[in-house]
């Protein structure tokens, strides 16, 4: 199931029952995090408005306009700094929450739904749109949806052997 797992961007409009929408938070949330801090938020939006706002802050990806839920994945810094200082405030937080992220990825994966993780977007517009606590970064965008049409084709994945190596740098 993990390998089959692709990024989709082509999206039909069809709701996602709220059942599978929470499924998919479980199972995001499942995730593992410094020291079980669980330094993250995520905000669920459905409204088509929001969803549009979204897409602008995300440099126009317009695919998350048309995903009928896109998950809001939050870092909580200061969570993770009160155990782990400094570098749970700019490292472990941010570690975490790419944790989460993978999870959603998977839960709309297994769900058979198609997602993407976006993280190439204005966060003070994401913050803004969504009233996000200033405590707070917003650090992925997950649109999930139905996939419209055929799977795109598989991109190649570069070999083991030419990003591992065994036992140290030469």
């Amino acid at each position: 199931m993990i390998t089959s797992r692709q990024s989709i961007r082509k999206f039909t409009s069809e709701p996602i029952p709220d059942s599978v929408i929470e499924d998919i938070v479980k199972i995001g949330i499942s995730a593992p995090s410094g020291g079980n801090r669980q330094p993250w938020r995520i905000v669920i939006v459905t409204y088509n408005e929001l969803r549009v706002k979204l897409a602008d802050a995300a440099h126009n990806q317009n695919f998350i306009a048309v995903a009928p839920v896109v998950y809001i994945v939050c870092a909580v810094p200061e969570e993770s700094a009160e155990r782990y200082k400094e570098r749970g405030r700019t490292l472990y937080a941010l570690q975490d929450t790419a944790a989460l992220t993978l999870n959603i990825l998977y839960g709309a994966h297994l769900h058979g739904y198609g997602a993407c993780w976006i993280g190439a977007f204005n966060e003070d517009a994401v913050s803004k749109t969504l009233n996000i606590p200033s405590n707070m970064r917003p650090v992925a965008m997950i649109p999930v949806g139905k996939i419209d049409g055929e799977l795109p084709p598989r991109r190649p994945r570069k070999n083991a052997s030419e990003i591992v190596v065994q036992e140290r740098f030469e």
